[in-house]
């Protein structure tokens, strides 16, 4: 609350004066707290402006009922405007906040309507404006004595914001990036003042405003800001009113260096691009790998992967859709060279190529990840944490992918490439076979896992003894050498831990390791230690099995039916017809029976 203390001095009339002393108090949230959590927790997680503008206008509604700042009845609107004079009561603040955000949400949501109809763009500059004017008359407020200083700094930078929002729509490229900038000068400042809690907040307003602010640049000349736009979107940046913007900006860079593109060379052969899909694909394709290779942090990682294979899989849409095309015209044509690949074909090989690599990497990624996780002591056991089993189905999927690549359209002669899709199937086929085993122990069969190590390290060594002349193909796999050092000590450790469990099958009762020659089929639901399960020639079921009786239909063929002389029945059939009216009443009433 605010304090006001009034002084008087008992001097005359004429010579009284007062001394006012404000207690500045402040907000209990700021202003930025205050719009990101209702944004979160009323919409803007998933998008969805529509509704965050429904609350802020419920907001509104509570907070004029609660003070009593009514516009009018039902009948007539009074309006009514904040004043200085009463932020005695910190909610007016609170209330001219929730105009601006209101009027802010509803130009989001035409802008994602303006997308279909272009005429909504008209009204949502109409809203930006409404919610910059808003935003300005918080400020002047805030400019009162009664305000602290930090809540003017939040003033400042809202109208900044807000107003740079109306400027970038309009393309004033130069005003909106004066007015962003002011608004990611005061949030850094205040991002050093505060706590680390707020500090946050501050900066992820000034992340947003970041690539708006490249944007500006690049329209007003700066050349270089492309780079860092291309980087932002890169590493999912650009959230908004900026992802379309940025999607366009970059495809016209792309474009331009397109136009000088005209053929790509792999496995030796020369294809020509013609389509303009492929080749912006095809000039993205370095700086996404660079991107991928310069980023320490996995969700950022998994990130670039999931968009590099979106843009491959539409731009291999784009090949496929033209070699349809293609097949028609040559099923036209009488003259066409059936036996050699296409070079359309070729490049749709290449664009698969470079499909089924990234699928590779991404999950090898992922197992590392996950690898990591599994050495890791478990500090919470309630949560579940990975498994062997999870890498397996990784290393399954890297397995597919490598036999999908063997199988390209255009490479089955070269021999070069198949003998480097087949050593790295065995790269992976161990380690797939290392994470079997891993399952196998922690379920305590250790046979089983000892059998699948000495698999491992037939794997590893066949590597080894075929890699001296693919040193350059295996430079991105995992080292072999580390795997056979790690099996060579659990194997050791399988063999002691075997050793130790040889006690818990001592205790059991010896009713339950009594032999017989029933077959497992026939005890399924009797629990027995049997050894020769395990060995060469396992009991299961019996063989040959008993012969059993079965019920079986008879057949009969009606044979006489072919031989049977039917009598005619010409004289009954014309006796009917003749009957006419007569015998038709009488067959009625029951007389001609």
């Amino acid at each position: 609350m605010i304090l006001v203390t009034l002084v008087l001095l008992k001097l005359k009339p004429e010579c009284c004066f007062s001394f006012v002393v404000i207690n500045i108090t402040t907000l209990k949230e700021t202003f930025l707290q205050i719009i990101k959590e209702s944004q979160q927790q009323h919409g803007l997680r998933h998008g969805d402006y529509q509704r965050y503008r429904g609350y802020c206008s419920r907001r509104l509604r509570r907070l004029r009922k609660t003070l009593g700042f009514k516009m009018g009845n039902r009948h007539k609107f009074v309006g009514k405007k904040v004043t200085v004079e009463m932020l005695s009561d910190n909610r007016y603040l609170l209330l001219v906040l929730m105009e601006a955000e209101r009027a802010w949400s509803y130009a989001m949501q035409l802008k994602q309507e303006a997308n279909t109809e272009p005429r909504k763009r008209f009204h949502l500059l109409a809203r930006l404006r409404k919610a910059a004017k808003h935003s300005e008359k918080l400020e002047k407020l805030c400019e009162s004595p009664r305000v602290d200083a930090k809540t003017k700094l939040e003033a400042q930078a809202y109208t900044a914001y807000l107003t740079g929002m109306v400027d970038f729509e309009l393309q004033e490229w130069k005003l909106a990036m004066e007015a962003f900038n002011k608004c990611k000068t005061i949030y850094e400042k205040l991002a050093s003042a505060f706590t680390e809690e707020l500090a946050v907040l501050y900066r992820q307003r000034v992340d947003e405003i970041s690539p708006n602010i490249r944007y500006c640049a690049y329209n007003i000349g700066d050349q270089n800001a492309i780079n860092d736009l291309m980087q932002m979107r890169l590493t999912g940046g650009g959230g908004g009113m900026m992802a379309e913007k940025l999607e366009a900006l970059i495809t016209q860079a792309r474009t331009k260096q397109a136009a000088t593109m005209s053929e790509v060379e792999w496995r030796g052969r020369s294809v020509p691009v013609k389509i303009d899909k492929a080749r912006i694909f095809l000039l993205g394709l370095a700086d996404n790998e660079a991107a991928i290779a310069q980023t320490a942090n996995e969700e950022t990682k998994e990130h670039l992967y999931e968009t590099l294979l979106a843009e491959c899989r539409d731009t291999i849409q784009a090949v496929r859709e033209e070699l349809k095309s293609e097949a028609k015209q040559r099923e036209r044509s009488s003259d066409s060279d059936s036996g050699k690949v296409s070079n359309l074909q070729f490049l749709h090989s290449y664009l698969t190529y470079i499909k089924l690599c990234t699928l590779v990497k991404r999950n090898e990624s992922m197992a590392h990840t996950l690898q990591a996780k599994l050495k890791e002591p478990e500090t919470d056991e309630t949560k579940r944490g990975p498994r062997p089993q999870d890498l397996i189905r990784l290393y399954d999927i890297i397995l597919q992918s490598l036999a999908e690549l063997s199988t390209l359209q255009g490479l089955e002669d070269d021999h070069t490439f198949q003998k480097e899709v087949s050593l790295k199937t065995l790269v992976y086929k161990a380690y797939r076979c290392f994470f079997i085993a891993q399952s196998y122990v922690l379920v305590k069969k250790w046979s089983e896992a000892l059998v699948l190590y000495e698999r491992v390290l037939k794997y590893a060594k066949e590597v080894q003894s075929k890699a001296k002349s693919f040193n350059n193909s295996l430079k991105d796999l995992p080292d072999v050498q580390e795997l056979i050092a790690e099996v060579n000590a659990e194997k050791y450790s399988l063999q002691a831990a075997a050793i130790l469990d040889t006690d818990e099958t001592a205790e059991v009762p010896s009713q339950q390791q009594v032999k017989d020659n029933t077959p497992l089929s026939d005890r399924l639901e009797t629990f027995r230690l049997d050894p020769t399960l395990v060995g060469k020639q396992p009991n299961l079921v019996q063989f040959p099995p008993d012969f059993q009786p079965i019920p079986c239909k008879p057949l009969f063929f009606d044979l006489a039916l072919n031989h049977v002389a039917f009598p005619a029945l010409d004289d009954k059939v014309e006796q009917k017809g003749k009957g006419g009216l007569t015998g038709y009443i009488k067959g009625i009433f029951g007389f001609g029976s």
